[in-house]
């Protein structure tokens, strides 16, 4: 019986599940503690948003804190967690070493998102319009990233693609990685039964945060030379964009005469996603899982997607007539499974299936919370197996502390 069930987590953001997929993920992970009763503290030195979940209405204690200030030595010291989870990496550079040094027995969780050091290799790559090349891994924002991950004693992995690149790239230990996807309630057949028809349906759709540059690159992509691939097959049909946070250069591509509609925002992302024939999905770049995938398949929406978007989705099973890299290929797809009922509704029925077999919660919860109580309980015994993230919180808390000292005096004297 854990006797000290206090859990900080420190956010990059406030959390915003109706605009990103990083928002639906902490709020889960928040669900999975409070249904094994942990008293849960959320702070992050983010201003607020106009569309942050309100933590308190969960009874989630909400705390505003600031960067290079010892303010939260002393927070943290009354607040005594037995675990600290840092969202995303940066936090982790940022706080990591107060935390080291005013509550050293609590437990140190990355929740990693998605793999920064992955996307950014792919996004230099893409801009140099070339493959990606192992190099391109090795970056400074990869050496941050995987330093922090073995700082912590857990580090919490979205995709099995990501798992693996860790464990053969990076050669980091599998005791420091956790698989937990994204995680959802089971599709049951009551629920199936009230998906609208593919007769019902009409259209395709995109859907993403445009703070996130994956999706501007995919919806550049899907304007400029999917779109008008598949509008000479289909002149009648429509592609609807809905996205939080969308910039002037992706409004400037709404055209309605060409069937192109920019939406904006969205309140309620399932129930235009439930009425749409086709998710259309052309990642070019990004890593870690893709929300919208997932909210497709438990949509009962057929998807096309990109090999990029498609890791972590499908684990062994067959799924390749959905995936498509090249603008044709991509549009050619789209076409093929708009117009085929049959091969439609086989692709709703596979979504289906991977949602059961691969994301249901219940498959995963009672194990990640039985991966933490044991952590709790051994964790001296697992951190002396971590000779390496021993010698980088040494590190951290010698020279990011004093950096961070120095920042915080220099801001006293606003010099």
């Amino acid at each position: 019986m854990i006797e000290n069930r206090r859990l900080l987590i420190i956010g990059y953001v406030w959390p915003e599940p109706k605009s990103s997929a990083a928002g639906i993920r902490m709020m889960q992970l928040i669900e999975i503690f409070k249904d094994n009763d942990w008293e849960i503290t959320f702070a992050s030195p983010a201003a607020n948003s106009n569309f942050m979940f309100d933590l308190e209405s969960i009874s989630v204690n909400k705390i505003a804190i600031q960067l290079n200030n010892k303010s939260f030595d002393e927070f943290i010291l009354n607040l005594m967690p037995a675990a600290v989870m840092y969202d995303r990496f940066m936090m982790e550079e940022q706080f990591g070493w107060r935390v080291a040094e005013q509550c050293p027995d609590a437990l140190r969780i990355l929740d990693t998102e998605d793999l920064h050091c992955l996307r950014h290799a792919r996004q230099v790559a893409a801009k140099e319009k070339r493959l990606l090349v192992q190099t391109d891994l090795f970056s400074d924002l990869a050496k941050r990233e995987i330093a922090s991950i073995w700082r912590c004693d857990c580090s919490l992995i979205i995709s099995e693609y990501e798992m693996k690149l860790l464990h053969d790239v990076y050669n980091v230990s599998s005791t420091l990685l956790y698989y937990l996807p994204l995680l959802v309630e089971p599709i049951t057949k009551v629920k199936t039964k009230k998906y609208a028809s593919f007769e019902e349906r009409n259209h395709f759709i995109f859907i993403g945060n445009f703070l996130h540059e994956p999706n501007v690159d995919a919806v550049m992509f899907l304007k400029k030379e999917v779109w008008p691939i598949i509008r000479e097959t289909l002149p009648t049909d429509q592609l609807h964009v809905y996205g939080a946070y969308p910039s002037q250069k992706i409004l400037e591509l709404n055209k309605p005469q060409q069937g192109f509609f920019v939406m904006g925002r969205v309140g309620d992302a399932k129930a235009v996603v439930e009425q749409a024939k086709i998710s259309l999905a052309p990642l070019r770049i990004g890593a870690g899982l893709k929300g919208k995938l997932i909210e497709s398949m438990q949509c009962g929406t057929p998807y096309i997607t990109t090999t990029i978007g498609s890791e972590g989705i499908n684990g062994e099973q067959d799924n390749k007539n959905y995936i498509a890299d090249t603008a044709i290929d991509f549009a050619t797809a789209a076409i093929k499974l708009y117009s085929d009922k049959k091969l439609w509704q086989k692709a709703q029925a596979k979504g289906l299936q991977v949602i059961n077999s691969r994301f249901d919660k219940l498959l995963f919860h009672q194990h990640f919370m039985q991966h933490i109580k044991t952590l709790l309980s051994n964790c001296d015994a697992h951190r002396l197996s971590n000779f390496t993230g021993s010698m980088l919180v040494h590190h951290l808390l010698n020279s990011t502390k004093y950096m961070s000292k120095w920042i915080e005096a220099k801001n006293k004297t606003g010099n």
